[in-house]
Formats: C-alpha cells, sequence, structure tokens
C-alpha cells in the first residue's frame, strides 16, 4: 500500500466535495474534518474482541504502507473510518481506508491518495458531484416498541434502581423512516452540519448522525473527552430556555446522572495517563433542540495506546450503559428488547500515528443494507431512581428530532 498527501488550496465545504456513491465518510466540525470515498481496504468483525482485532489489523496495514505526506498534522497519511457496534454480539464493526481523504485544519487543507498497487499515486483529480438529492414521502412507523410498550420499560428500569439492584441504566429506542426512494446520504449529513455546527457530524459505512459527545481524542499525547448527562428540552424562547438551563444545572436528578458518566470515564482513562484534569462542576450546552449537562476531561498520556484503544477503554460509559456497568448491560439486554447495532457504539477515524477522534453514535440513523429507501433514527435517556417514564418519552422525542429534521426538504 502506498499513500500520499498533499497540500492544496481551499477545495470549498468538505462535505460538497462527496459524491453519491463510493460509499461517502465524513467527520466534520465547524466545517473542519476528514471526508473520504472509496475502498482501498476494510477490515470486518464481531464480537467482545472487535476493538483489538481492529486495532491489530490496522498496525498492520500502517506498518508495511509506503507513506508520503508532506502535510504531517493529525488526520494526513493513511486514515480508517470506523463504526463499532454496542453490543459483543450482535453486531457487525469495521474499520475502512478510503481511497480518497481530503482534510481541513486550521486554514490547511490536503487531499490523501492511497494505491494499494505499490505504485505511488498520481496528482488527486477531486470528482465532479451533482447536488444531493432531497428525500421524497418520508414517514415515520414504531420501531422495535411503541412509545406505551417503551414506557413500561422505562418504569421497570425505575423499579429496579429503587430496588438496588443498580444506579443508572440507559435505555434506548428506535424509530423508522421510509422515503419514496433510496435515500441519498449526503442530504441529511449536510442538514446535520449546518443545523448543529458545534456537535461532531458523521457518516461511516451506512451510519450517519451529529453526535454532541466525543468519547475520546488523542493528538500528540493530550487526551480529550466530551461527557454529556442530563437533559431538557428547548422551548424556543430564550428567556425561558435560560431558566430551564439554570434548573437543569441545579438538577438534583440531573447532577446524580452526569456525576455517575464522568467518573466512569476519568476511571476508565486512569491507566493510560500519567495526569488528568477533570472539573469539579459541568456547564450546560445548549443545542438547538435540548440542553445538556457537560464536562470536558482531559489528559496526557505517553502509552502507546491509540486512539481506537482509548475508545475501547471508555465503552460503553455511564453515558450510554449506566452505573454499574455490568449490572446496567445486563438490565438492557434483559428489559430493552432493542438491537442498538452501531447506535451508542464509537464512530469516528484513525491516522497512521494512532491519533484521532471517536464520538459515542448518539442522534442518528442507520441505513437498511437490504433497503436503501429506509432508515433506522435512535435514541436514548438516562434513568435513574427519580426518572418518570412520560418525562422520558418526551426527552426520546427531542432526541429524534435531529434526524428528522434533517430527513425534511
Amino acid at each position: 500500500m502506498v499513500v500520499r498527501t498533499i497540500e492544496v488550496g481551499d477545495p470549498g465545504p468538505l462535505l460538497k466535495l462527496l459524491p453519491e456513491d463510493g460509499a461517502p465518510m465524513a467527520w466534520i466540525r465547524r466545517g473542519e474534518g476528514v471526508v473520504g470515498w472509496g475502498e482501498a481496504a476494510r477490515f470486518d468483525t464481531v464480537g467482545a474482541n472487535r476493538f483489538g482485532a481492529a486495532d491489530r489489523w490496522w498496525r498492520r496495514m500502517v506498518a508495511t504502507a509506503v507513506v508520503r505526506d508532506e502535510v504531517r498534522l493529525p488526520g494526513t497519511g493513511p486514515v480508517a473510518f470506523g463504526s463499532f457496534a454496542f453490543e459483543d454480539v450482535p453486531g457487525e464493526s469495521s474499520l475502512v481506508l478510503p481511497e480518497m481523504v481530503v482534510g481541513h485544519r486550521a486554514g490547511r487543507w490536503w487531499v490523501t491518495t492511497v494505491s494499494v498497487s505499490g505504485n505511488l499515486p498520481g496528482l488527486p483529480d477531486l470528482p465532479a458531484v451533482s447536488a444531493p438529492r432531497r428525500p421524497h414521502d418520508i414517514t415515520y412507523s414504531d420501531g422495535t416498541r411503541s412509545g406505551a410498550e417503551w414506557e413500561t420499560i422505562v418504569a421497570e428500569a425505575v423499579r429496579r434502581i429503587t430496588a438496588g439492584d443498580l444506579e443508572k441504566v440507559v435505555l434506548a429506542r428506535d424509530l423508522i423512516a421510509e422515503g419514496a426512494d433510496p435515500i441519498d446520504r449526503r442530504w441529511p449529513v449536510q442538514r446535520l452540519a449546518e443545523r448543529y455546527p458545534r456537535c461532531w457530524t458523521f457518516s461511516v459505512d451506512g451510519l450517519i448522525g451529529a453526535t454532541p459527545e466525543l468519547l475520546v481524542r488523542r493528538e500528540r499525547g493530550l487526551v480529550t473527552s466530551r461527557i454529556l448527562a442530563g437533559t431538557i428540552r428547548r422551548t424556543g424562547d430564550d428567556a425561558r430556555d435560560l431558566a430551564l438551563a439554570a434548573s437543569l444545572a441545579r438538577s438534583s436528578k440531573d447532577l446524580e446522572e452526569h456525576e455517575y458518566a464522568v467518573r466512569s470515564v476519568a476511571e476508565a482513562l486512569t491507566p493510560f495517563c500519567s495526569s488528568m484534569n477533570v472539573p469539579e462542576t459541568p456547564f450546560v450546552l445548549h443545542l438547538p433542540n435540548v440542553m445538556h449537562l457537560a464536562t470536558d476531561l482531559a489528559g496526557v498520556t505517553d502509552d502507546a495506546a491509540s486512539s481506537l484503544a482509548l475508545a475501547a477503554a471508555l465503552h460503553p460509559s455511564a453515558a450510554v450503559g449506566g452505573t454499574p456497568t455490568d449490572a446496567a448491560r445486563e438490565l438492557i439486554r434483559e428489559i430493552e428488547g432493542l438491537d442498538r447495532a452501531r447506535y451508542a457504539g464509537p464512530v469516528g477515524w484513525m491516522d497512521g500515528e494512532g491519533d484521532g477522534e471517536w464520538g459515542i453514535a448518539l442522534r442518528c440513523a442507520e441505513l437498511d443494507p437490504h433497503n436503501p429507501a429506509r432508515l433506522r433514527l435512535f435514541a436514548g435517556c438516562g434513568i435513574v431512581a427519580g426518572s418518570d417514564p412520560a418525562a422520558e418519552l418526551a426527552e426520546s422525542a427531542a432526541k429524534l428530532v435531529p434526524m428528522r429534521d434533517a430527513l425534511s426538504v
């Protein structure tokens, strides 16, 4: 494998470079990030060892590659996009090495081309692309559970928590969206990036979304993570929303849920970090549809672990699983009745140095591989002793808004 990265002038918005075919891939925040298409190589895996198997495959690929990198920034040289199943089984996980990647960071742009023939790739030509096709006649239907059935499941979880079986569990629900024609995934991806610029918008192997939660970033020895737990829906009235933000910051139920999530991330990263900064109190992250309690954790590592290995150590955090982890995962398997697939699993990218960014696949949808006009939308809520089933159903509906809006015209 021969990889070549060259610096280029501004090619325009990265997402507008994506062709409809060629399995378009993207990881974008505030206009910066990486996009790719084509498939030079891929690795598919399942099971409890999926992270380690993918990490080892990538290390072997990079070790035997000839790399000509004129830019030398995180995200240049060979870059793999990845998405991983939430559970050990069922669910498939993958790393994909695109044939071409275009990146933008801090006023610099680059193009990476990959050749598996052993020859140095020529100077790249960006493809001529068509405008994304708008979805037509989108209809929605219940997924695995109706709203009323999901409320019953939440009530059972509250009962278990009150009985002392565990402290917190995150329960997910799905919604089916189906159009009259195959859905051009570039349309919702571009809409998500426009409407949620503070989130990380992604398209990886048929999984699309905009996550507000960065599971982990590894960049030249610095490790960072953004943890979200505790949510309130926005009203659209600025004064009212400020009052709601203040109530969220004082809510004992939400602060308790947030503390569990922060603690789980800090404990998982401690073995890899020589020092760590964990803020004592969260801040309120304002998004167009909801507000979250958020904490940005940072650490310094001299460990050889890649960003994917760090993501594996963190998954699942209390923000998407629960506390204690084992008890929460067992309760999810027992009562949720939902194949989460890659929802709430790590999604992101990694370069040849092991640096990269991995988010939690939230506010997302997965294309049906057998029906390109069909999407499965996902949302989840953290359940603690004080949770009200009706309020949790309303919160889950708010979390489905970004994907529903992205499919509208």
